[in-house]
């Protein structure tokens, strides 16, 4: 069960790290959808690993195969199914940690729900479970785009203490892709380098603040109580690896300030009804208010560092663990698409569920 995402547009990630491949099942997606397969595999590459000196070393072209779904450029409306193969898996690389625990990893809390775990890099657990959520993100952006002209839109805000102040408004992608940390602002793009190079050359790790916008968002997107806007969006960047916050608005801050500081005031501005500050960040009671949603995503430091840390076997006995093998010093470039994935996939789901609320919608 937990291998699925949705209602209406519902994927199932499969494969893991270190077997034959990885990939996604889509359903809900509408038949008529033009996708290229340059549209999934630009945003493949975005987060494929090996893409600079700050990121894991491991070489994988993370080329798309399309098996179902999609017949002559278009969505047929049945499962769309997408493939992934593993090209440089190294599973025997991990054997010395078939019965070690990991500090930080699933190793132990996978053990201890199923008495059973797959040793070979995470298995599951593994960030690359992830490309199946980019794949499905891309074509979830493509509809979207085409529905509303919605784009979705996210950057590195900060890598440890590092943070630029730049106004958010004005971020571009050209910006964002033009830097190795995704981050738009070239002079902060320097120091984060330095920050994340310095955490890997002493085999350490850094995390930190990745910022995401959903411009042109229409209004009435997210349903009441269980399922707001905000509930699931949290849900979606939450079961992202290495999250570990997510706000809204100007989230946490909110509580130094007055219900009369933070209220979004309503006016009327060429015939449409908007506010003169965002400060819920474009959603209210849980559904979106035509507004610029605006959230941010708190990543961890990587778990896994080569430096000798004290940790347990599975019987219990202590023992030191000095990490081999490769992985990320900073998390953060790579899960750029995938925020940018998650975020996409919901509102799609958001939108399709909202066709049937109205009874001027089933008349129509």
């Amino acid at each position: 069960m937990g291998d699925s995402f949705g209602h209406t547009f519902r994927i199932t990630t499969w494969g893991e790290s270190h077997g034959g491949g990885v990939g996604v099942v889509i359903d809900g997606c509408p038949a008529g959808l033009h996708i290229d397969l340059e549209d999934i595999q630009g945003e493949l590459d975005r987060r494929k690993p090996g893409q600079s000196k700050i990121t894991t070393q491991r070489k994988e072209s993370d080329t798309a195969k399309i098996l179902s779904g999609i017949f002559e450029g278009k969505t047929t409306g049945t499962a769309i199914s997408i493939m992934v193969d593993n090209q440089d898996a190294r599973p025997q690389a991990y054997k010395h940690l078939k019965e070690i625990y990991r500090p930080s990893h699933a190793d132990f809390t996978y053990d201890q729900k199923y008495g059973f775990r797959n040793w070979q890099g995470g298995g599951r657990a593994s960030a690359r479970e992830t490309i199946g959520r980019v794949a499905a993100g891309a074509i979830a952006r493509k509809l979207l785009h085409q529905l509303g002209s919605i784009e979705t839109l996210a950057w590195v805000e900060q890598i440890h203490d590092i943070r630029t102040l730049m106004d958010p408004t004005s971020v571009t992608l050209e910006q964002v892709e033009a830097s190795m940390v995704r981050c738009p602002d070239q002079e902060i793009t320097e120091q984060m380098i330095a920050c994340i190079n310095k955490a890997r050359m002493s085999g350490d790790s850094v995390g930190g603040l990745i910022r995401a916008q959903v411009r042109n968002a229409p209004p009435g997107l997210g349903e009441p109580v269980f399922d707001k806007l905000t509930a699931d969006l949290a849900k979606a960047m939450m079961s992202l690896p290495a999250t570990r916050g997510v706000e809204f608005g100007l989230g946490f801050d909110s509580v130094l300030m007055r219900g009369s500081e933070h209220n979004d005031r309503f006016h009327t501005e060429d015939g449409r009804i908007q506010t003169d500050t965002n400060r819920s960040g474009g959603i209210q009671g849980g559904i979106s208010n035509g507004e610029v949603i605006e959230l941010r995503v708190a990543f961890k430091p990587t778990a896994t560092i080569n430096f000798a840390q004290e940790t347990v076997t599975r019987e219990g006995v202590s023992t030191e663990l000095r990490a081999k093998g490769r992985h990320d010093p900073c998390v953060l470039p790579r899960a750029v698409p995938m925020v940018e994935a998650m975020i996409n996939l919901v509102l799609l789901d958001h939108w399709l569920r909202n066709r049937n609320k109205k009874l001027a919608d089933l008349e129509g």
